[in-house]
């Protein structure tokens, strides 16, 4: 993520994060409907615990799922949306070749760093992320291959994510050491899809989700947010970074009329 831009106008940024806020409203109707399970994740998580909501140069919204349930609303979400919002995977919408898949909104378009100058083909409305996650045996040689898978992913992706085959079998074989949520002795891991931090989580740090503050409304969250947060996080993520440090993916927003 780049710096904070003061180009952009922070009614704009407050504006596009209530639009979010509505994508993440509709997320948890549809996994109550449904009894599937989701929790607030890193800079969205860290929000909830240091502001009762985002945090106040923050431009997206990150959710995990298990991997069982995140399959499960890739097929049911669509058609449960409300009007004005879009799930977008590489099905849905061809261009957009990442393989994880996000709630974009018509209301308001985003343009990140990484895009500032392309020709994007894909929907650019605001978003929620929302990731897979797996539980592994909680061994040092599994430790070590989600490590490596990481690192090896990241270095895959930094000059081509698109149709990177190594990158996809590296993701595909995370999903084989996937061992359910039965197991007590496993270790939560993320699937590998956005490799920024491999971090990984006890079982009774995540289960049993917990309803958490997040702008005035209920969300789930893991059951221990600060041991979840301390995994993700070297810094004291209780106090604000210095106003260089405070990052943002945006270079440009706009509220769509």
């Amino acid at each position: 993520m780049a710096k904070i831009d003061p180009t952009i106008d922070p009614k704009v940024l407050r504006q596009s994060q209530l639009v979010m806020l509505d994508g993440l409203q509709c997320l948890d109707a549809i996994c109550q409907k449904h009894g599937l399970k989701y929790w607030l994740d890193s800079g969205t998580l860290l929000g909830a615990v240091r502001h009762n909501g985002f945090i106040p140069w923050d431009d997206d919204i990150d959710i995990s799922m298990p991997i069982e349930d995140y399959l499960i609303f890739m097929e049911v979400a669509q058609e449960e949306l409300e009007d004005g919002m879009f799930l977008q995977t590489s099905k849905t919408d061809p261009a957009f070749a990442f393989d994880y898949m996000k709630i974009r909104s018509d209301r308001a378009s985003i343009i990140e760093f990484h895009e500032e100058g392309k020709d994007i083909d894909y929907h650019q409305g605001v978003f929620v992320d929302i990731f897979p996650m797996l539980a592994i045996r909680d061994t040092a040689l599994h430790k070590l291959f989600y490590r490596f898978s990481f690192s090896a992913i990241r270095l895959f992706s930094a000059k081509h994510y698109q149709n990177n085959l190594l990158r996809g079998l590296l993701v595909r074989a995370l999903r084989a050491l996937h061992m359910g949520w039965e197991h007590d002795s496993t270790k939560i891991i993320y699937g590998g899809e956005m490799p920024d931090v491999a971090a990984s989580f006890d079982k009774d740090s995540v289960f049993p989700l917990q309803r958490s503050a997040f702008e005035e409304h209920q969300f789930y969250a893991p059951a221990n947010s600060n041991d979840y947060l301390k995994q993700l996080y070297s810094f004291n993520f209780m106090e604000l970074p210095p106003e260089d440090q405070r990052a943002i993916h945006a270079a440009a927003m706009r509220i769509e009329k």
